[in-house]
């Protein structure tokens, strides 16, 4: 029984894409780039199986940090992308391999068994909580389970896996003008001219197609 209990585990599916790099500002002299991490599974070890949640560089460093001290060195972590001192947030290739390594990153992670059991990696993926609520979630040392703070954050609907990849092999902006990334160069620049605004804009382009999809998978 147990072996088979093994087996079934081991067949279940958890798919998780990094993607859509967007330029947030925090005041007039400091930004930053934060990217969108889509998770699907069947796996047990989630009880939200659709989720997606925004997170950058810095967030990636503190989970790697946790997932090390609480796994008592029992696992060895693969590496994030080093940090560049160097990194621009005009240059689309920079964000575009350091975006393929946090996927990467997250897609080794996502094959340990005992790390799918730690309270901060599904907070991490599957919450909006800032680190120092995720560090007293984890710890239950707020007025919400981890459970109810993956509960609460909102679920976007996809047309397909498939769609999904593609977006992500493209590794550009899924809600550009253009349906092709020939040169993603351009795109960064004007994220960065415009980044007061950008994102405020997507946000309601994307409320409208989420109001799309929900009608489209009703009629069906």
């Amino acid at each position: 029984m147990r072996e088979g209990a093994d087996d079934a585990v081991n067949q279940q599916v958890i798919s998780v894409w990094v993607r859509d790099p967007r330029i947030q500002k925090n005041d007039f002299w400091h930004a930053y780039i934060d990217y969108e991490i889509c998770l699907h599974t069947d796996s047990v070890f989630f009880t939200k199986k659709i989720s997606r949640v925004r997170r950058r560089y810095s967030e990636f460093v503190w989970l790697r940090q946790k997932l090390q001290a609480n796994s008592l060195l029992m696992v060895q972590l693969p590496d994030l992308p080093p940090k560049n001192p160097f990194f621009s947030l005009n240059n689309a290739q920079q964000i575009t391999e350091r975006m393929k390594g946090l996927q990467r990153f997250l897609e080794q992670i996502l094959q340990s068994r005992l790390l799918l059991s730690d309270s901060c990696l599904h907070l991490f993926l599957q919450s909006q909580l800032s680190v120092s609520n995720m560090e007293a979630c984890a710890t239950g040392k707020t007025n919400y389970s981890v459970a109810q703070a993956v509960q609460r954050c909102g679920r976007r609907r996809f047309h397909s896996q498939e769609d999904l990849k593609k977006d992500t092999s493209t590794s550009c902006d899924s809600d550009s003008d253009s349906s092709e990334c020939r040169d993603s160069e351009p795109w960064i620049k004007d994220l960065a001219i415009n980044k007061s605004g950008s994102t405020t804009s997507v946000d309601l382009m994307e409320a409208s197609q989420e109001k799309t999809l929900s009608c489209s998978s009703g009629s069906t």
